[in-house]
């Protein structure tokens, strides 16, 4: 049952309707409410709603419009999961969460969501890099099959309705109360509001809440080595953290304000604390060719045996774009019109150590701005994975963000708001059956 209260003299007739109506036509129904309109609260409410089919699920989203991470995802298209169906190899893609996630996985897993979306009709397909999209590259084809199927199983959405505060009575009631002041009593809660700091204080109350920081970002470098060369990808680096033991290989990508891609993103999840601590302040060494110092030194070597006449600058290696790899020479002092023949020993010296350890001073970072991750959360200590109800307080289920996980890039936030989601809504209806 759910009771709402509110003033007399409100101008919010039209709303109050809404809710008036949708109490009435509940009876004994059981009520739970999702907090959260993005992938976590839809596929918990829908899991929910297609289990116990006599419960009234409501999906309560503070914006105007739902899945709107979903919309951005993949440079819109949405990269739904990750093809890595082994739980073991999947879990270590989260830089938090790993031990926690396992035994979900096992349970719901990237293969059961490829089976979900195309018993829908949505088709998947996966790419070279392992990431999975709709074959329609539109992530409106994933925003309508859940918001059909939410509809389907007669899940309400109610947008602009912000959650302020949260109580459980000695029945074990939740009360909502809402931005515009009316109060939502709910039989359970799943609160599925991703990296949201309004509702980490609220649940402060009864959890604790692991300070967010930001996660996958990209490292602001202004360096004469990388200048103009926005928009250049070397396909495979290495990048070590000075001082540190942190390092990650993969593809980087030069930005008009520093170094960005999936090898800077990594090293962002993995050091998103260290780096916090540093006030994003270090500096990193890349290895730009991916090999060891006396590998790197072997092929130099042949290289001056083997093309002695041909200029340097015209014969770059070890896959390194020609602007950068001209750069690189600039930097060592190697002259453009220089053979390799006659590159000395100094030189050689040099320039290997410049391609195996480059140093750049990182001076902040910059975010993707709606596509933010957060390390932080509900501590993971305090919840029960095998159900995600919260160890301390009953009726209450977390999934997604809201919890202290995240992941690489690649659709692995994704699939942890999928297996959570499914899990809390399952469970939730096991306890309404």
């Amino acid at each position: 049952m759910i009771f709402l209260y509110h003033s007399l003299f409100s101008n919010e007739l039209k709303l109050l309707k809404a809710y008036y109506i949708c109490a009435m036509n509940e009876g004994s129904q059981p009520t739970v409410c999702v907090i959260g309109g993005g992938a976590a609260g839809f596929f918990g409410a829908i899991t929910c709603a297609e289990y116990i089919r006599d419960a009234q699920v409501i999906i309560l989203e503070q914006t105007q419009t739902v899945l709107n991470k979903v919309k951005i995802s993949g440079g819109g298209r949405c990269n739904v999961t990750h093809a890595c169906f082994e739980p073991k190899e999947l879990v270590q893609f989260y830089p938090r969460g790993q031990k926690e996630l396992l035994g979900p996985f096992f349970k719901f897993q990237p293969k059961d969501i490829f089976d979900w979306f195309e018993y829908r009709g949505v088709e998947l397909k996966t790419e070279k890099d392992n990431r999975v999209f709709p074959v329609s590259n539109q992530s409106s084809t994933i925003i309508d099959c859940l918001v059909e199927s939410a509809k389907a199983n007669n899940v309400k959405i109610w947008n602009q309705t912000k959650i302020t505060d949260l109580f459980q009575d000695k029945n074990n009631k939740w009360h909502l109360r809402t931005g515009n002041g009316h109060n939502i009593i709910a039989d359970a809660v799943l609160v599925a509001t991703g990296s949201s700091p309004y509702i980490w204080e609220v649940l402060g109350k009864f959890h604790e809440i692991v300070e967010p920081v930001p996660s996958l970002f990209t490292f602001n470098i202004q360096h004469v080595i990388l200048s103009d060369l926005q928009g250049i990808t070397i396909p495979h680096v290495e990048i070590n953290i000075d001082g540190h033991k942190l390092q990650t290989e993969g593809p980087l990508l030069i930005t008009h304000w520093g170094l960005s891609g999936p090898a800077i993103l990594k090293m962002s999840a993995w050091g998103a604390r260290l780096f916090h601590a540093m006030d994003y302040r270090f500096s990193i060494h890349v290895n730009w060719t991916g090999l060891k110092t006396n590998e790197v030194e072997r092929i130099l070597m042949k290289q001056k045996i083997d093309q002695p006449k041909k200029q340097i600058v015209n014969s770059p290696l070890f896959d390194i774009p020609s602007r950068l790899w001209k750069n690189l020479l600039n930097y060592t002092k190697i002259d453009t019109s220089t053979l390799w023949s006659q590159l000395d020993d100094y030189q050689l010296q040099r320039l290997k150590m410049i391609l195996t350890r480059c140093t750049f001073k990182v001076n902040g970072k910059s975010t993707f701005k709606d596509e933010f991750v957060t390390a932080g959360g509900v501590v993971l200590e305090e919840v029960d994975f095998r159900t995600m109800e919260s160890k301390k307080m009953k009726n209450l289920y977390f999934a997604g963000e809201v919890l202290d996980i995240d992941a690489l890039t690649g659709g692995f936030n994704f699939q942890a708001a999928w297996t959570t989601g499914y899990l809390a809504g399952i469970a939730i209806a096991n306890r309404f059956e």
